[in-house]
């Protein structure tokens, strides 16, 4: 796995948790839920690759 993939996500999830702070201070609980949601769907499409990739490979390895 990509060092550059971990710091992607992790700024993702900063980025989700200070708007996700910002949202319930101005009680627009309905819209933070969103982008928690949001957000945890963009970091599942990144990591979809990799984890394809590790089934291809232990295919490959195992021969099936």
């Amino acid at each position: 796995m990509e060092l550059d993939l971990i710091f992607k996500i992790a700024g993702i999830g900063i980025i989700v948790a200070v708007l996700n702070m910002v949202l319930k201070k101005a009680e627009r609980e309905e819209y933070s839920m969103v982008i928690n949601i949001a957000g945890v769907v963009i970091v599942l499409m990144m990591i979809i690759d990799e984890i394809s990739t590790l089934f291809e490979t232990v295919q490959t390895v195992f021969g099936f």
